[in-house]
């Protein structure tokens, strides 16, 4: 049993690596959208996941466009502040993706658009000067809320 982050154009290192290091530490896939704003090789990429990325199940993906063809069949819902639902509406199953756009711009509007019925949000204050929570935060509350309604498989 997985749960499959993905992130689209990932731009700051540490986020990603904290990232990865969640996905180690749960046997979640983390699936790497290109262009990064990185080299894998980053420094702080790896110190962010510390000696976890011989753990981590990772895939690398050239474009959006080449994830998409490859995963048109899955089952995804994609975070975003402009989401209809909470993530604590979804029943997660097994497999599902829950695709993150990049730090600085978020997802493409067409793919919310487009999946305006798989569009989640997690909740934040009103305050229009807070645009959105940090990456790494967010991949870890809604995987934690998939893993717990999935009843945590292989955790101890």
């Amino acid at each position: 049993m997985a749960i499959h982050i993905v992130l689209v154009e990932p731009e700051i290192p540490p986020n990603t690596g904290n990232i990865a290091r969640s996905c180690a530490a749960t046997g979640s896939v983390l699936h790497l959208v290109k262009p990064l704003g990185f080299s894998i090789e980053d420094r702080q990429l790896k110190r962010a996941g510390l000696d976890y990325w011989p753990f981590v199940k990772l895939l690398v993906h050239e474009s959006l466009d080449v994830f998409f063809r490859e995963y048109s069949s899955r089952n995804m819902y994609f975070a975003t502040t402009k989401g209809k639902k909470l993530y604590t509406e979804i029943g997660f199953c097994d497999e599902d993706m829950v695709v993150f756009g990049k730090e600085t711009e978020g997802l493409p509007k067409e793919i919310i658009l487009n999946n305006a019925g798989r569009s989640i949000r997690i909740p934040m204050s009103g305050d229009t000067r807070l645009r959105s929570l940090n990456l790494s935060n967010s991949v870890s509350i809604v995987l934690f809320e998939a893993l717990r309604q999935l009843g945590f498989p292989s955790l101890k």
